[in-house]
């Protein structure tokens, strides 16, 4: 790909985006996430190998899913109530429809089959990319219709994300497929706050999105790509081993890692809404 291509490839996901996040019509959000995810094609197909075909194929057949799912919700509630804007999404249907969409596109359980395995047949700064920026537009929808949607549905699918992010990284080798598993994990704790304090999901997502962006870009300077391999990088930069191993401790939330911050204060709040048993699940 030459740097021209390059340029506009970048330009397209960094538009799309922030056209998402800035519009206030269905349809403009829907193209916004649309040339985000048309531009994203190329890098995730770029490495020339069968892995990143398949990768590519895969992601673009569940986001186009959920682009469906999206603009039938947007079509369904402008039918009844004659708005194509965010903030009236009223019916019932169209907002469940439509936060399964958003959820299919962040990759939260329980339609996040794609996200490990996009990771891996993609390249370590492409993963990096899929897992912080190509949130960012998903999550703002989500906090914008976040007051209808019905808070049962968020907190299943947080507490199921929760559950499959935490079980599913157990048994990997594989440290982009671990990190999956841990973005998973991350957006169960957002959606899950999301029905009751939307302001502290996107504090939460912003938080892991800061701890993230070092660890796979510490990954990429060492070239480690399999737990063995990281296992072995003490011997030629002990430096670069202990910041990777502090971050993912601080990403996995421990105590007194930054981390730890956004959770301790999601559980306080749904200790504090007489959620405890929810809170409960939650650790």
């Amino acid at each position: 790909i030459t740097p021209a291509s390059m340029t506009i490839v970048f330009l397209g996901i960094t538009i799309g985006t922030i056209m998402t996040m800035s519009s206030s019509n269905w349809l403009m959000a829907w193209i916004g996430l649309e040339l985000n995810m048309l531009a994203i094609l190329p890098i995730i197909s770029k490495p020339k190998t069968t892995r990143a075909s398949e990768a590519t194929t895969k992601y673009f057949l569940t986001q186009a899913i959920a682009s469906a799912m999206m603009l039938l919700s947007g079509t369904m509630n402008a039918w009844q109530t004659g708005n194509w804007s965010i903030l009236e999404l009223k019916n019932k249907f169209s907002t469940t429809i439509m936060a399964l969409s958003l959820m299919m596109k962040m990759g939260a359980a329980p339609i996040h089959f794609w996200l490990p395995e996009v990771l891996q047949g993609t390249t370590l700064q492409t993963a990096l990319l899929i897992t912080t920026w190509q949130k960012i537009a998903p999550v703002t929808l989500m906090y914008m219709i976040s007051n209808n949607i019905q808070p049962t549905i968020l907190v299943s699918a947080g507490i199921l994300s929760m559950i499959i992010g935490g079980l599913g990284g157990i048994n990997q080798t594989q440290l982009r497929k671990m990190m999956a598993y841990s973005s998973i994990n991350n957006l169960g704790w957002t959606i899950t706050i999301m029905a009751f304090f939307p302001n502290m999901a996107l504090m939460n997502i912003f938080t892991y999105i800061i701890m993230t962006t070092p660890i796979f870009l510490t990954m990429t300077n060492m070239s480690t790509k399999t737990l063995q391999n990281l296992s072995t990088t003490w011997t030629t930069s002990m430096t670069m081993t202990l910041s990777i191993a502090l971050l993912m401790l601080s990403t996995s939330g421990l105590p007194p890692f930054t981390g730890f911050m956004p959770k301790m204060l999601i559980l306080n709040e749904l200790i504090s809404q007489k959620l405890t048993t929810l809170a409960t699940l939650a650790i």
